[in-house]
């Protein structure tokens, strides 16, 4: 039954064709436990608005009857598992009295049932049903089987629930129905928006740019071939490149004193390019109408698939050979392509899988309307940026067929993570009065930009800006940014191909101070790890957000961490409004170390006759063991500043950029907002002041309740300064400390953004938190 279920999914995953999925499963399954029947059932929410499930594939019953069976929750058996979202086994289903007989569907003979609910994200989609003759119970094991098939066929179904919402003309014309065994055509219409998670607040409506770093073959869609000859001019083009690269490599080697026994596999990949069941069965699929691609990977994925079949284990392992055969010719033919950030206009909307900070750093606010991603988070460090440079943004939307939406319009919500594919026009006209709305709030905005950020009871709290990019301090200075809260000064690492030296680092940090004075200006020491990785250094760990980051890394390297720490000091000279932050400090001890290594590098340069000065030292609060030593630790520095990304994905135990498990992460969590309100406190009992560098201070609820906390100082991204101090302008300290109170009364955090959304709202002041004034 292994060998079968590994058939299985190798044959699920080479095809995105629901249609064949669904073939697939209930002939393999069928077979696999010796079944006398097999049958899918598919929620259909599009077309039937009372939620019933329809019979989309089968093997064993009435094959004329599919998509014509409708099953409600509250109806048969298929019903109650989808109710329960919970297997079903039953050794004579006759008996149950859920079962319902469904005239024609010639089920009467068939007694015993195992129903397995198809769930995505906690959401059922549909009922993996198996039925056999005698009255006989089905084996643990068989059951656990059909659970790891139904896992299987769930991501399948989403997959292609995707991609039917791109336009018949972007994609590959879908093949003839055959109705006759799956009955897809009840899915094929679909208005939905996808979901994600909002990545940066704003509207865009533009049309989609797809940026493919890198995929996997299997992950190549179907797309229509807008020019035959020219995919394949592009085919063969590729197939030469690989063959010239193979045999440059294996010359190059064989050179290099390897013996040429050794290098045979080269010889073994360039038999297959020239192999003609290879390259004719691509251009053949290129003539029927698919792009060179798409024609790869289903000739690729035939003959893995012929391979994984053998019995000699020998030939299996060449299956893998194939594969990184037809891996090398996709990426070849990217190569010549245009790169897609080319030919960005403030009209196009980039829709990728993942983007890098240092592509990102690479991009102008004004020359791109929206991102939309399909990994990510709303704390992930793509989507700070995004924020930066105030382009709306979704992110985590896990059903984003990315290359299939190349060309596509597209709306993006980024208050809400919603994404519009090809939108009706009643949809365009509501979000096009959006942005209207938007615009005018954003000029108001504007007005307050030299007005101080103070409470209607008098409490003044300075504004600063978030940045990593010096392309980012003249907006940061229009925005009425008091100084720089934080800038990232790992940014300009990332974007150059070894370590800045100590001229070069001086020379960019001069920059952004000298654009300030004598407002200050905190630069944080190099913070790689985690998601943040050198291109020259790099980093490999299972888990990066628990290990060799931050901190850590500077303390292990004391050679990368002085010539940083003496770049900012000599950068300082004459504008004394320097300010150095630790980032990711766990202990007193690791901390004591970063300031015994900042005074040797003081003492160094007034060695060396410059005239420097001490500048003003503060810690990141961003490991929970912080918050139970802050009093002593705040007794050691200057400022104290709370990086509240990284401290609640460790309070919550949830990694922000895993979408599994996004949900989860709650800046007003209760507990998230105890810890804060504990270390500002301590911090205070010292007569240190904290601020808050992370995205809480660009969230308009979470600024409420850090005001009632009696925050210091606030360092927000640039795009959203103006709101925050909007919101602040429109409070009183009194009023947030009542509100602070009242939600710590509260169990989660839901019932604390109703309370807070709600206060907004009567105060006229919900277009902060949502599209529209």
């Amino acid at each position: 039954m292994l060998q079968s279920l590994r058939r299985i999914v190798q044959e699920v995953n080479s095809t995105r064709d629901l249609d064949q999925v669904l073939e697939i499963i209930v002939l393999g399954v069928k077979t696999a436990i010796d079944a006398d029947v097999c049958s899918v059932y598919l929620l259909d929410d599009v077309e039937n608005t009372e939620n019933k499930f329809t019979l989309m594939a089968t093997d064993g019953l009435n094959s004329d009857l599919i998509g014509q069976v409708n099953m409600g929750y509250d109806a048969g058996l298929v019903g109650l598992v989808a109710q329960r979202a919970d297997p079903l086994s039953l050794d004579d289903a006759q008996q149950h009295p859920r079962f319902q007989l469904v005239p024609g569907l010639n089920e009467e003979k068939y007694h015993s049932f195992v129903g397995i609910p198809i769930t995505h994200h906690k959401n059922v989609l549909g009922v993996l049903v198996v039925q056999s003759e005698p009255v006989q119970h089905f084996s643990q094991y068989v059951v656990n089987f059909l659970v790891t098939i139904a896992a299987q066929l769930a991501g399948a179904i989403t997959n292609a629930q995707a991609s039917i919402q791109v336009p018949a003309q972007q994609k590959q014309k879908i093949k003839q129905q055959r109705i006759v065994k799956t009955g897809h055509k009840t899915l094929v219409s679909n208005r939905r928006p996808l979901i994600g998670q909002p990545g940066a607040p704003g509207v865009a409506i533009g049309e989609a740019v797809s940026f493919v770093s890198s995929i996997s073959l299997e992950a190549i869609p179907d797309k229509q071939a807008t020019d035959i000859e020219d995919e394949i001019h592009i085919f063969h083009l590729s197939l030469e490149a690989v063959r010239r690269d193979i045999k440059s490599l294996s010359q190059q080697l064989i050179s290099d004193g390897m013996a040429e026994e050794d290098v045979a596999i080269f010889d073994a990949y360039l038999l297959m390019l020239n192999s003609k069941s290879l390259t004719e069965s691509i251009d053949n699929k290129i003539y029927a109408g698919n792009w060179a691609a798409g024609a790869l990977r289903d000739t690729i994925l035939e003959h893995v698939n012929s391979f994984n079949e053998l019995e000699n284990p020998y030939l299996r392992e060449r299956a893998k050979d194939i594969q990184d055969l037809g891996q090398m010719l996709y990426e070849q033919m990217q190569v010549d392509k245009d790169h897609p950030l080319d030919v960005l206009s403030k009209d196009k909307i980039i829709v990728a899988e993942d983007l890098s900070a240092t592509v990102l750093a690479d991009i102008k606010a004004n020359n791109v309307a929206g991102i939309v991603l399909k990994s990510g988070s709303r704390t992930s460090h793509v989507a700070i940026l995004a924020r930066a440079l105030g382009v709306p943004t979704v992110v985590g939307v896990s059903e984003l067929p990315t290359i299939e939406l190349d060309g596509s319009q597209l709306i993006v919500d980024g208050y809400s993570g919603q994404v519009f594919i090809s939108p009706p026009e009643s949809i365009i006209n509501e979000y096009t009065h959006l942005i209207f709305q938007e615009k005018e709030l954003f000029d108001k905005l504007k007005t307050l930009r030299k007005e101080p950020a103070t409470t209607i009871d008098g409490v003044n709290i300075p504004l600063y800006a978030n940045t990593g990019l010096v392309a980012d301090i003249t907006p940061s200075k229009k925005s009425g940014a008091e100084g720089i809260g934080l800038y990232r000064t790992e940014y300009p690492f990332m974007i150059r191909q070894q370590f800045p030296g100590e001229e070069e680092q001086s020379q960019i940090y001069h920059e952004v101070m000298s654009a300030f004075a004598p407002r200050p200006v905190v630069l944080r020491t190099l913070d790689i790890g985690g998601d943040k990785s050198l291109s020259y250094f790099p980093i490999k760990e299972d888990n990066p957000f628990l290990g060799w980051r931050g901190i850590r890394v500077t303390l292990d390297h004391p050679e990368i961490f002085m010539i940083q720490l003496r770049s900012m000091m000599i950068a300082s000279i004459g504008l004394n409004n320097l300010n150095i932050l630790f980032p990711m400090i766990s202990s007193i001890n690791e901390l004591e170390d970063a300031l015994e290594l900042l005074e040797r590098a003081y003492r160094e340069l007034l060695n060396e006759d410059y005239k420097v000065q001490m500048p003003k030292v503060g810690v990141m609060v961003e490991v929970p063991s912080m918050i139970f030593q802050m009093r002593r630790i705040a007794s050691l520095v200057d400022f104290v500043s709370i990086g509240s990304n990284d401290l609640i994905q460790y309070l919550l135990a949830v990694d922000r950029n895993n979408n599994n498990v996004a949900s989860l992460y709650e800046s007003l969590h209760p507990s998230v907002l105890i810890a804060i309100r504990q270390v500002i406190d301590e911090a205070h009992k010292e007569g240190v002041p904290v601020s808050v560098c992370g995205e809480m201070a660009s969230d308009p609820l979470a600024v409420i309740l850090l005001l009632g906390m009696s925050i210091d100082s606030l360092s927000t991204s640039v795009a959203s300064l103006p709101s925050i101090k909007w919101l602040i302008r429109n409070f009183s300290q009194q009023e947030a400390k009542k509100l602070l109170d009242d939600a710590l009364k509260m169990k989660d955090a839901k019932l604390i953004k109703s309370l807070l959304s709600n206060t907004l709202e009567k105060k006229r002041l919900g277009g902060l938190i949502r599209a529209g004034g």
